[in-house]
């Protein structure tokens, strides 16, 4: 039990920090475009990491060609879920966005259930009722300018995409988290990511480069949070905690970033919390603690069974 809830406050660490992702964008929009802001903390996080994960990669004696399962896994999975969710929010509305997010862990269930043999027990369909619930509470405001039309048809299908491609990563990873150390699994995607992002980089946004002694204190907050909050600890954290808990379990706990995103936006942005948003970051609360203390002793009474 005290793996599982170690394993848990982890993620709410993670979920913590990625939600400082959407605040942060908001810092640093106005001077760094959208591929920069996710090339340049990966570039960053790839420089930090190099000793460590080297260190942890000449301890494990693997090759090389060990390595690659991550390129599948960085165009597979990370780039898409980073590259077409930008470009489908441009096609398309932030609320459409927000609303086809739902989708994430019922899409990361059925990768898990066919790649990694999970199942989707009572208690965890209740769980994701209860968060459904508090997220669409939190998002009122989003479902009320919610547009799926065709204008929005191309838009729409590259988020869907985009969560596709997160899901299965998230679910890979999973697959892999017990041949590699979690500064391992980092390092190597944001290698690929790198290689992916560079010509997209310097072929739509070449400019920045000599912009950047010109950037602001916001901007240089919001990278520099980007870089070492929601690139770097974030995604050590979150793959410690992958190696004891269920790639559902994990899926479901990110409806957290609502939670946390709300009261960050409200401090940091001066954005207004209604009291629909205030009951639905209760609720996303109440079905992550469900989930981690009741199904944690139910799989311990099936194990007993067994």
């Amino acid at each position: 039990m005290k793996k599982t809830i170690f394993s848990w406050t982890l993620l709410f660490t993670c979920n913590l920090m990625w939600s400082l992702q959407f605040t942060c964008i908001k810092l640093t929009q106005d001077q760094v475009g959208p591929y920069f802001t996710v090339w340049a903390p990966m570039l960053l996080s790839v420089i930090f990491l190099t000793p460590f994960a080297l260190k942890d990669f000449s301890k494990s004696h693997k090759s090389l060609k060990d390595i690659f399962v991550f390129a599948q896994l960085a165009l597979l999975g990370a780039f898409p879920a980073q590259v077409l969710m930008t470009w489908g929010t441009r096609y398309s509305l932030a609320s459409n966005a927000a609303i086809l997010t739902l989708c994430l862990p019922v899409i990361t269930a059925i990768f898990a259930f066919f790649m990694l043999k999970e199942k989707m027990n009572r208690i965890r369909w209740v769980s994701f009722a209860i968060a459904i619930i508090g997220v669409i509470l939190c998002s009122t405001g989003d479902i009320k300018n919610l547009n799926f039309g065709s204008k929005y048809a191309i838009g729409n299908i590259l988020i869907f995409c985009a969560i596709l491609g997160n899901s299965f990563y998230n679910t890979g990873c999973k697959k892999i988290s017990e041949r590699y150390t979690p500064m391992e699994m980092v390092f190597f995607t944001y290698i690929f990511m790198v290689l992916l992002l560079t010509p997209l980089v310097l072929y739509y946004e070449h400019d920045i480069f000599a912009q950047i002694p010109h950037f602001s204190k916001q901007t240089w907050l919001g990278m520099s949070l980007l870089t070492f909050f929601h690139n770097f600890l974030s995604m050590i954290l979150f793959f410690k905690a992958l190696k004891e808990l269920d790639a559902m379990q994990v899926a479901l706990s990110n409806y957290l970033i609502t939670f946390f995103g709300l009261p960050i936006a409200a401090f940091a942005l001066g954005e207004r919390l209604n009291s629909p948003a205030i009951a639905g970051g209760i609720l996303v609360l109440i079905s992550t603690l469900i989930i981690t203390v009741v199904d944690y002793r139910m799989s311990q009474k099936e194990t007993i069974k067994t």
